[in-house]
């Protein structure tokens, strides 16, 4: 927002020192021109006068000049008013030249007309009666011109007050009843730079005083929110509540604060009444259980008795996986850093020591934080499904960027992709049966899933193109 408020305070001040810029070179330009015009409507100067000094004021002589004549009274009071308008851009400047009049063309060599200044004068001085055959402007330095190049004490003063590089604009007319051409000089006055650097500093000033007023309004709403954030997002991943936010911030913040302390004790309470219930359950449901394993030792069959142990133990492994289920994700104590192929390697000897195909592909000591008996747990599972269904399994743990990656490989059938998605459900077999050997409850890639994701992680399956299943167990990589 700071930033956004800054570009369109730095848009809207540019646009207005641009057109300040406009206006005061519109404004120099119409008093040089008006000056020139003014130089021109005075008297002619004596034939053979070449000096250069303070003459009288031409506007007062030419006003004097017209009102003797009887028929110039309103012309003397417009050059009387313009003479006011540019009589402030000029005070304090050198008088204006004296005319010259001179039968050759004053354009020098190289020289180019500006004919836009030369429309404009013409159009003044046809507005002040004053009728021209012939009019030519052009800028040149005070060195290049003939009559101030001869004249080192007046350059020289020049220089001092405006600049070194001031310039010199040089009207000439053909007017009639007048010989040749009439030459007026004009000293442009240099550019203010004044109305640029007050808003230069205007523009600093609303800068500071607005950004420190919004800092201010977007601290008091941006602090809470942030706290707020890091609250929400450690709750989804701890699930435990802490003690609730203190309210602060604008009255709509202090609301969404002390609604989220609500929701997050709402939800709490819970998840403690589930984990409860689910103990519970649990300690009901296999007390019974462990009864009936004891009572059916008393069975004579042999073959009826392994039977009834291996459904009883069905039953105890499926509610494990159920209550594993439910509980992950809220880990009481935090993740540890644990060396992940050491953790890998183990998993695999437990399988090995069993007599199962599984072997250990290429690892990579990594050093990460995790919740290991979680993790063992989702390994287990992985290879579990990969023995179960492709007949062997080959474990490798590698990194990559910013990604770890727990890799189960199988040669078995695969899934089909239709549905490698929906055997991350809950339930979901590859194999219709509820047989143990072939089928199992369908809890175990949902459990992997639901601990990749406690970790931050992902759960992805997909087909070998040369047939057989991947699972990999995709953590972020700690900075």
């Amino acid at each position: 927002m700071l930033l956004a408020l800054a570009l369109g305070l730095l848009v809207a001040q540019s646009i207005s020192a641009i057109l300040l810029y406009q206006a005061s070179e519109n404004r120099r330009e119409e008093a040089l021109l008006n000056a020139a015009a003014f130089r021109l409507l005075g008297p002619p100067p004596r034939v053979g006068d070449r000096t250069v000094r303070r003459a009288e004021n031409p506007f007062q002589n030419r006003a004097e000049n017209t009102d003797r004549q009887g028929n110039g009274g309103r012309r003397a009071e417009r050059i009387a008013r313009a003479e006011s308008q540019t009589r402030g851009l000029f005070q304090g400047l050198p008088l204006p030249l004296r005319l010259q009049q001179t039968d050759a063309s004053p354009l020098l060599d190289g020289e180019i007309r500006n004919s836009g200044r030369e429309q404009a004068l013409r159009e003044i001085l046809l507005n002040q009666g004053l009728a021209v055959d012939q009019i030519m402007v052009v800028t040149r330095s005070l060195s290049a011109d003939p009559m101030t190049n001869r004249r080192d004490r007046l350059r020289e003063r020049i220089a001092r007050t405006l600049g070194p590089d001031t310039k010199l604009m040089v009207a000439a007319a053909k007017i009639q009843d007048r010989p040749g051409w009439t030459v007026a000089r004009v000293v442009e006055p240099p550019r203010q730079r004044g109305p640029l650097r007050t808003i230069v500093a205007q523009t600093l000033l609303i800068f500071l005083f607005l950004f420190a007023l919004q800092f201010l309004l977007l601290r008091r709403i941006s602090k809470p929110l942030h706290i707020l954030t890091g609250r929400t997002e450690r709750f989804a991943k701890t699930q435990d509540p802490s003690e609730p936010l203190t309210p602060e911030g604008p009255a709509d913040i202090r609301r969404l604060i002390t609604a989220h302390n609500a929701m997050e004790a709402r939800i709490g309470g819970l998840l403690d009444e589930k984990d409860v219930m689910l103990g519970a359950i649990g300690h009901d449901l296999k007390t019974p259980l462990a009864a009936l394993r004891v009572r059916i030792e008393s069975v004579e069959n042999d073959h009826e008795r392994g039977r009834m142990a291996a459904s009883i133990e069905d039953i105890t492994r499926s509610l494990d996986d159920i209550l594993s289920l439910a509980r992950v994700g809220r880990a009481s104590e935090p993740p540890e850093r644990a060396e992940l192929s050491s953790l890998t390697a183990s998993v695999v000897e437990e399988f090995e020591d069993m007599g199962q195909p599984v072997t250990l592909g290429a690892t990579s000591r990594i050093v990460h934080p995790v919740h290991v008996t979680w993790l063992r747990r989702a390994l287990r599972n992985l290879i579990s499904n990969a023995v179960r269904y492709g007949g062997s399994a080959e474990v490798s743990l590698s990194k990559s960027g910013q990604e770890i990656t727990l890799r189960v490989e199988d040669s078995g059938p695969g899934i089909p992709d239709n549905r490698i998605e929906a055997m991350l459900e809950p339930f979901t077999r590859g194999e219709a049966s509820r047989n143990r050997d072939t089928g199992g409850a369908g809890l175990g890639l949902t459990l992997a899933r639901a601990i990749a994701e406690q970790h931050g992680g992902r759960l992805e399956l997909s087909n070998l193109p040369k047939g057989g299943l991947r699972a990999e167990i995709i953590l972020p990589a700690s900075n």
